[in-house]
């Protein structure tokens, strides 16, 4: 984790997110970058200054955002990191996307609100969308605050797939906090099992990571994979829900667009979602 990306529009969850982000660079020796994106009446980059004028709510706007960006460089400043902020205009979640391609982040940090279903629009970029698409690592930081070094993370899989490649990123970051690793498998109504069965694919796995051993196996049999991961919860402590996706469904077998969606929704926790 070299180069962490944390778009924002400033609001609680996305300073939330910023300061994850932070304490992520720090604990990585990574630079950080913050990115807002803002919506302009007109092509503001093709106006002089004389025209910028006739719009001096859009001016004391960015005024305020370029304040909001200088505050965060000086927090990861003080925190002796390589910090660089960017505003941008009238951009969507290409642009979000193309900025961090542009850059080689290799992880994002965002925040989005709500856990009762839509993730808010982050200043004309959906969450969602960002989370879809990114080719690197993402943390979505919801209304919960956020419990960081992460101590319990839960991945969740059917451990079916080739996820060795993205469970590598998990064992970094539980290792940098010397955090606890569920590994979470549930079986829904199509393929209902023991629960001995149900650790086998774990089990097979968890060959690939001998050194590994701060970690649990858990099988739920529930009727989707939403309702196993919440009941997870109920019972376990945890601090981050990680799982994969997939380049081309954007989610793999096991998480239909709406379970894996849903669950970066709803959740209260810290959600990060890697691409395969």
């Amino acid at each position: 984790m070299k180069n962490i990306l944390v778009p924002t529009d400033f609001s609680e969850n996305c300073n939330k997110a910023a300061e994850l982000g932070i304490k992520l660079a720090k604990l990585y020796k990574s630079e950080i970058h913050f990115f807002h994106l803002m919506k302009t009446p007109v092509d503001w980059i093709k106006l002089d200054k004389q025209k910028e004028m006739q719009y001096p709510e859009t001016v004391k706007q960015i005024g305020s955002a370029k304040a909001a960006l200088r505050e965060l460089e000086k927090e990861a400043e003080h925190e002796s990191l390589e910090c660089r902020i960017f505003l941008e205009f009238d951009g969507g979640q290409t642009n979000i996307l193309k900025h961090s391609g542009h850059f080689h982040h290799d992880f994002i940090v965002t925040g989005s609100s709500g856990t009762s279903g839509g993730v808010r629009e982050l200043l004309g970029s959906n969450v969602e969308n960002i989370v879809r698409n990114a080719d690197v690592p993402v943390i979505v930081v919801k209304n919960q605050e956020v419990s960081f070094p992460f101590k319990d993370i839960v991945f969740v899989s059917d451990f079916l797939q080739d996820v060795n490649e993205a469970f590598k990123q998990v064992i970094s970051i539980a290792e940098k906090c010397g955090g606890h690793i569920h590994l979470l498998r549930v079986n829904t109504d199509t393929d209902f099992n023991s629960i001995e069965q149900g650790l086998d694919p774990i089990k097979k796995f968890l060959k690939n990571f001998p050194a590994l051993d701060n970690y649990s196996m858990n099988v739920y049999n529930e009727p989707d994979v939403e309702t196993g991961i919440n009941n997870f919860l109920q019972y376990k402590n945890a601090d981050l829900i990680a799982m994969c996706t997939s380049g081309r469904t954007g989610f793999l077998s096991l998480f239909s667009k709406s379970i894996a969606e849903g669950v970066t929704n709803h959740s209260e926790l810290p959600v990060m979602t890697i691409k395969i």
